[in-house]
């Protein structure tokens, strides 16, 4: 049973960097694509990272490119959203997703987590 678990979510000021992690606590398998969305208040779930197991291509979308970066640790079954001069627009939940078709679409992802705020103050 897959369960994916974020946390690191919080209220920074715009600017400052955060961390977001989650981890894969349930089945036995990696899967070969993690990826992160955020869904903003009235608006469409949005795709933020994703990442290819085995160190393959990394994907951002155009608003949080060069400011986040993606990673995973395989051991801890764990990815990870490194965050880099936040902004109030980047106020967001952000989902943590598993699966192994590659893509930038909520669809492309059969398993989701159930998101950490983050509030970015200006």
């Amino acid at each position: 049973q897959v369960q994916l678990v974020e946390s690191g979510g919080g209220l920074v000021q715009a600017g400052a960097p955060l961390r977001l992690s989650c981890v894969d606590s349930g089945g036995t398998r990696t899967h070969v694509n993690m990826a992160w969305f955020r869904q903003a208040p009235g608006k469409e779930r949005e795709f933020v990272a994703a990442n290819r197991l085995g160190g393959g291509s990394n994907a951002y979308g155009m608003s949080v490119q060069g400011r986040f970066i993606i990673s995973r640790d395989n051991l801890k079954r764990t990815v990870y959203l490194q965050m880099f001069n936040l902004k109030s627009e980047d106020t967001a939940v952000y989902y943590c997703a598993a699966g192994d078709q590659w893509g930038t679409r909520t669809l492309d992802y059969p398993f989701w987590g159930q998101g950490t705020q983050v509030t970015v103050s200006s």
